[in-house]
């Protein structure tokens, strides 16, 4: 009998154990990052705010930029060396960074400390697009079960929730009773802790299948090149209706979800009426509300499958954004907040097995590599046009319904709800109860075949494996995964 202690297995409670330390230190690094910027390298300066979006555009740059290609090369890799790498790379990056921080402020020009801010920040979040799709594909091959699957992405967005939670109050009184630098080192020796963990994880050795680049996933005697296997992967995604169906899914609710981490600031203060200092309640209700729709998500999926827990829980989060839209008072923005975060959460959990019943392993980092930037670019969108609608078009929009009321803020959320429950009722339709090949499922389609003996789930599909892989959750601000 496994111990009390161990989550879904032993190696999967390593793996866990070292993700969780890492996203303390993650969170401790950007918040302090943050701090850094506004309060020394920029303090007093008009273009403060800008500096301190340009620790935000950095990492959003990287994703976009490397995470295509990156998958590319986690295909082509071995993923436990691939992890274990980027761990000693981002530990030294972030090493280096908290020994130059060790001089004066006044010792280089801001324009260069800036530079080395963005900079790390940037490679880190380079380094992160290969981590993090190596990590998806070992989850794959630690985890067998739909229920199990759905419960270890459950149990990995948990953390990174509490991590959302309990990293930047710590970061704080780091950054203004020892200094930055000591801020920094927490972080860096995160790295080594999650190094540690990741090196004790006992992984089968993969099968070598390079692929030919014609889209088939034949092996070749020689790797046909980075492009061609680029354009292979994205041939694979796009001859998935499955596949293509989840990546809509995602970007919608991501579309949704980055109108309102955009404007829930201005629709806090101006619709419920409270006051600014009380903001920080506010992520700790979506935090809340995240653990508890992570923790609940390998239950429910076990209960109604994956499938129909994806359409539900899009229909539940968009009726509750709608609803959160029309309130007007602190006590019931903030339950409904909670409540509008659980099935947001419990979808996440849920698409990820979707996500790897319907990607072939020699497939598996490029998938990652196409949803990750995706739904990065629909938040950046998200969040450039509803700003833009709020402070342009909708600036001075006011208009009356059946005696209700609508502003600018909250008719932009309540149209991104609707958005959401669209989405909803397109996924009903797009995903039958059973999987086909055609869907790209794993009943024996290119997008991955049903192994002889292998447990299958609810409906009689074949198990996926789970993992966070950027599917519509509320997005952590600077975190370097």
């Amino acid at each position: 009998m496994a111990p009390r202690l161990t989550l879904i297995s032993r190696d999967f409670t390593r793996l866990w154990f070292g993700q969780a330390v890492s996203s303390v230190g993650d969170m401790v690094f950007s918040t302090t990052l943050m701090l850094w910027v506004a309060t020394v390298l920029a303090k007093d300066e008009s273009w403060a705010p800008a500096a301190v979006s340009g620790v935000l555009v950095a990492g959003g740059t990287a994703v976009l930029v490397v995470g295509p290609i990156a998958g590319v090369f986690v295909d082509r890799w071995d993923k436990r060396r691939t992890m274990l790498g980027t761990e000693v790379l981002r530990g030294g990056l972030v090493a280096v960074l908290a020994a130059v921080s060790f001089l004066p402020a006044d010792a280089l020009p801001a324009g260069v400390w800036l530079a080395l801010v963005y900079g790390t920040v940037l490679l880190l979040h380079a380094a992160a697009r290969f981590f993090a799709p190596a990590r998806f594909t070992i989850i794959a091959d630690l985890v067998t079960g739909d229920a199990d699957r759905a419960r270890a992405a459950g149990i990995t967005q948990a953390t990174s929730q509490t991590a959302l939670i309990v990293g930047p109050p710590l970061a704080a009184p780091l950054f203004f009773t020892l200094g930055v630098q000591w801020a920094m080192l927490f972080n860096a020796l995160s790295y080594l802790v999650s190094y540690v963990a990741i090196r004790s994880v006992r992984v089968a050795p993969a099968e070598k299948a390079p692929v030919d680049g014609s889209g088939t996933g034949k092996a070749a005697g020689r790797r046909s090149g980075v492009l061609p296997e680029f354009v292979a992967g994205l041939r694979f995604f796009g001859h998935s209706k499955f596949l293509v169906a989840l990546l809509v899914f995602a970007v919608i609710g991501q579309f949704g979800v980055g109108a309102l981490n955009t404007l829930n600031i201005f629709f806090t203060t101006e619709n419920l009426g409270m006051s600014a200092r009380l903001f920080g309640y506010v992520g700790m209700a979506i935090g809340v509300g995240g653990i508890v729709g992570a923790l609940c998500a390998g239950r429910v999926v076990q209960w109604i499958g994956a499938r129909r827990t994806t359409w539900v829980s899009l229909l539940l989060s968009g009726a509750l954004l709608v609803a959160y839209s029309r309130q007007t008072g602190f006590i019931g923005g903030i339950t409904l907040l909670v409540l509008f975060t659980i099935p947001l959460t419990t979808l996440n959990t849920a698409m990820a097995p979707l996500l790897l019943s319907a990607a072939s392993t020699e497939y598996r980092g490029r998938v990652v590599a196409v949803f990750q930037p995706m739904t990065q670019l629909a938040a950046m969108v998200a969040a450039a046009l509803s700003g833009w609608l709020a402070g342009t078009v909708l600036r001075n929009f006011e208009a009356s319904v059946a005696g209700v009321r609508f502003g600018p803020i909250d008719t932009i959320i309540a149209v991104a709800g609707l958005c959401i429950l669209l989405s909803g009722l397109y996924a009903r339709s797009a995903l039958p109860g059973t999987e086909t090949a055609e869907d790209g499922a794993p009943a024996g389609g290119q997008a991955g075949e049903e192994k002889a003996g292998e447990p299958t789930g609810p409906a009689g599909k074949a198990v996926p494996k789970a993992a966070a892989v950027g599917t519509p959750a509320p997005p952590r601000r600077g975190s370097t995964e």
